[in-house]
C-alpha cells in the first residue's frame, strides 16, 4: 500500500538529498495536518525545548515494530530523509482518510515514530550514517506543525 503511493509520480519532484527532503517535510506541514499529528508534535517539542533533550530512552516494542513492518517501514535509524517524507505524507493522508482501521494504524505509527525520535535524541551513542537521516525530516515536520513555535 505504501509502496504504491511512494512509486507514484508527484507534481513536485525533489532531489534525493537531505535538504530537499527537509524542504518537503516543511511543505507537508503547511496544510491538512491531522490533529493527532499536532498533538504528538506538541508533546515532543515541549519536552525537547524544556529540557533541551529527551532523558528517557523510549524503546520500541516487538508489537510496534511488527506494525511498522506490516506497512513496509523500517526503523527510524534505517530510514532516509526522502523515504521519511514519503512516509509522513502517507501517514498524513491515512489519518485524514475515511478508513477507521487505517486511520488508527497511521496514528499509532506516528506515535511509534515519535518514540523512535525520542530514543535517537536521548542516545548520544547512537551511530547514524549520513544516508539514514530520516529522523531529521521527522524532527523538522514536528517543529513545523507544533503550536509552540518560537
Amino acid at each position: 500500500m505504501l509502496d504504491d503511493i511512494m512509486n507514484e509520480n508527484k507534481v513536485i519532484n525533489f532531489d534525493e538529498d537531505t535538504g530537499a527532503a527537509l524542504l518537503r517535510a516543511v511543505v507537508l506541514a503547511k496544510n491538512n495536518v491531522p490533529y493527532s499529528h499536532k498533538r504528538i508534535a506538541d508533546n515532543y517539542v515541549v519536552i525537547k525545548r524544556m529540557y533541551k533533550f529527551h532523558a528517557v530512552k523510549a524503546a520500541v516494542s516487538n508489537t510496534e515494530y511488527a506494525l511498522l513492518q506490516h506497512y513496509n517501514m523500517q526503523s527510524l535509524e534505517m530510514t532516509s530523509a526522502n523515504r521519511m517524507t514519503k512516509e509522513i505524507e502517507f501517514l498524513k493522508n491515512s489519518s485524514n482518510g475515511n478508513d477507521l482501521n487505517l486511520k488508527k494504524d497511521a496514528d499509532m505509527i506516528m506515535l511509534i515514530r515519535a518514540k523512535e525520535l525520542k530514543n535517537i535524541t536521548a542516545s548520544t551513542y547512537t551511530k547514524l550514517s549520513e544516508m539514514n537521516n530520516g529522523y531529521k525530516a521527522l524532527n523538522k515536520y514536528f517543529e513545523e506543525i507544533t503550536k509552540f513555535n518560537i
